[in-house]
């Protein structure tokens, strides 16, 4: 898994805010500031779905325009968009279909409680310079990341 000032790997994925189903990439919303990036098991987990309306409900997260969050999973932008529109999710989520972002970012896993094919729940901090600033992964698929961590990381840049 990449560490604290590893370089973060950028990435062209499809994926949605809820409307559109268009292409993210990393670099594009770096240029503006620091981007969170949260992947998750699978869309409509019940522990993914608790990780993302955290996010959403984040008070900490108000008023900073300049933080971009994007949530990962291995799902379709199809499965994304029902997710987002069902839980009014204000940020994109990117699907990373062949696994290869997971992969390069070290939160792939082959095998999870009968599930192929899956992200691991993790989050990055990433500024500016794309560097990582703050890298988390789950030890259990119910375990959430400690958001006062992801928030101490931000304030620190």
């Amino acid at each position: 898994m990449l560490s604290d000032g590893d370089a973060a790997p950028d990435f062209i994925l499809p994926g949605t805010d809820g409307e559109a189903i268009r292409e993210y990439m990393l670099a594009e919303h770096t240029r503006d500031g620091p981007v969170v990036l949260a992947f998750y098991l699978f869309d409509f987990n019940p522990a993914c779905t608790d990780q993302l309306r955290a996010l959403r409900d984040a008070a900490w997260l108000d008023g900073r325009d300049d933080v971009t969050v994007l949530g990962v999973s291995r799902d379709s932008a199809f499965s994304h968009r029902a997710l987002a529109r069902e839980h009014d999710l204000p940020f994109p989520l990117i699907s990373d279909s062949d696994g290869a972002v997971s992969e390069r970012y070290g939160v792939r896993l082959d095998e999870l409680a009968g599930h192929r094919d899956v992200s691991n729940r993790a989050v990055f901090v990433i500024d500016a310079a794309t560097k990582v600033r703050y890298a988390w992964a789950a030890d259990d698929p119910s375990e959430q990341p400690d958001w006062d961590e992801v928030r101490a990381a931000l304030d620190g840049l």
